[in-house]
């Protein structure tokens, strides 16, 4: 979906507030577009729009929807127009989470006082996924407009990964993560994903310290309301988007899942034939984060929601129409985000390198990762990255569309090539579940190796 950012000043900027204040999303919990413009396959861009019936046809790219729109206000503070959060513009320093808690109720920027810890839903509102990283600071693009927000990469003078910049959120996880690590969700910025991180210790024992940005206003945004049409659909009123109540009911690969959509359509499901598979950001809408299947016994999903339960028990990772441009150069387009409504797993090794694996809930459920869109799961039996992450490929869709029929629009996607990514040496290890070598080639995950 298209990524249209706000001009300050004069009669641009007083548009787009005129035309976010008439547009039909005037809900609490709008979503935003993910700032997609162009379409791929599974080995990469597609030069040629896909219509009805094509392969890779209906992919995120093809909607467009609730455009970001940002408001410098000159006091240190962003506001984003759709949302109604304002934010604080600077990166500011990495801090424990305990402090950055006790920070909010100090912050005085702008001169207010009723700064907050963002929620992982708050957060996760400002990831544009047109960024990328791409084995180097110099050739990769924050999941984040630095147009208006701070932003920096980590320090790898200090001995730093260039991913290592998370930003907490206010959002704990029920569960537990690893072996027993109390863990609060988080946004990297840099490689654009959703990961539980530990609360208190960081992987070699010190005091765990990731950046925070403090929200304010619009404290419904993050909150669904989820009413049963008693149809085989689920109506959200915060944001206006209907959900199909059953999800596939099989995993698919994500040119499968695709085509399964448009085939709903055909058949009118729940009487509609303009059913999508919903983007990152719509997807994320309906995770709920008071839930976890070690602790309530389900996926974080409200259990109106009917979701399908594994052969192993673990619950399903659900596509999004996003693809996941995070990677090396030559692979960009190659993997798609998903969420994980279940348990976010991954292979570890006891000890590292050497021990037994074993299979661990690594990030939490509701977690944000990508996995391949084609391939055999097979080709990675103990996972891929520093958490092993399991690898699926054949994941399961959750339908959706808008209530109100004028608020997505299909457009034309961007079909001019992609520009060519020039990288040096690599700044740091991929993404714990980005591209890397062959299975045969890859280095084993360790129990102690930082997460992504």
């Amino acid at each position: 979906m298209r990524w249209i950012t706000a001009i300050t000043g004069g009669v641009i900027l007083a548009a787009v507030i005129a035309a976010a204040a008439d547009s039909p999303q005037q809900l609490p919990y709008p979503i935003v577009d993910t700032g997609q413009t162009r379409i791929f396959s599974e080995h990469g861009q597609l030069l040629r729009a896909p219509a009805a019936g094509d392969a890779f046809y209906g992919q995120d790219e093809m909607y467009e929807g609730l455009v970001p729109a940002y408001k410098d206000d000159g006091d240190g503070t962003i506001t984003d127009l759709n949302t109604g959060l304002m934010w604080v513009q600077a990166r500011g320093s990495k801090v424990t989470f305990t402090d950055a808690v006790a920070g909010a109720s100090k912050c005085r920027v702008g001169g207010y006082t009723d700064w907050r810890m963002p929620t992982i839903k708050e957060l996760y509102s400002l990831i544009n996924f047109n960024g990328g990283f791409h084995l180097t600071v110099a050739a990769s693009t924050p999941y984040l407009d630095t147009k208006y927000f701070g932003f920096t990469y980590g320090d790898e003078s200090r001995g730093e990964r260039a991913i290592d910049c998370q930003d907490w959120s206010a959002t704990q996880y029920i569960g537990k993560t690893m072996t027993g690590n109390a863990t609060v969700f988080g946004v990297n910025f840099a490689d654009g994903r959703i990961k539980g991180y530990p609360r208190d210790r960081g992987p070699r024992g010190e005091m765990h310290k990731l950046y925070v940005r403090y929200v304010r206003g619009n404290s419904d945004y993050g909150r669904n309301s989820f009413h049963d049409n008693g149809d085989g659909t689920v109506s959200d009123s915060a944001t206006g988007l209907m959900w199909s109540k059953t999800d596939g009911g099989k995993g698919m690969d994500w040119k499968t899942a695709l085509a399964w959509v448009q085939a709903q359509n055909a058949l009118k499901y729940g009487g509609h034939d303009d059913w999508r598979m919903p983007n990152a950001k719509e997807l994320q809408s309906i995770v709920d984060y008071t839930r976890a299947p070690d602790v309530t016994h389900s996926p974080a999903i409200d259990p109106m929601f009917q979701t399908t339960q594994l052969g192993d028990g673990e619950y399903p990772f659900f596509w999004s129409s996003t693809t996941h441009l995070d990677g090396p150069p030559d692979r960009m387009g190659g993997a798609a985000v998903y969420i994980a409504f279940g348990r976010a797993t991954g292979w570890m090794q006891f000890p590292p390198d050497q021990g037994e694996y074993r299979l661990l809930d690594v990030h939490g459920a509701g977690a944000q990762r990508s996995d391949p869109k084609s391939g055999d799961p097979a080709d990675y039996p103990h996972g891929r990255g520093p958490q092993g992450d399991v690898i699926r490929i054949n994941n399961f869709v959750r339908l959706v569309r808008n209530i109100e029929l004028d608020a997505v629009r299909v457009v034309k996607p961007d079909l001019t090539p992609m520009p060519v990514v020039q990288v040096g040496p690599p700044g740091g290890e991929m993404s714990g579940d980005g591209f890397g070598p062959p299975p045969d080639q890859r280095r084993r995950p360790m129990s102690g190796r930082p997460r992504r």
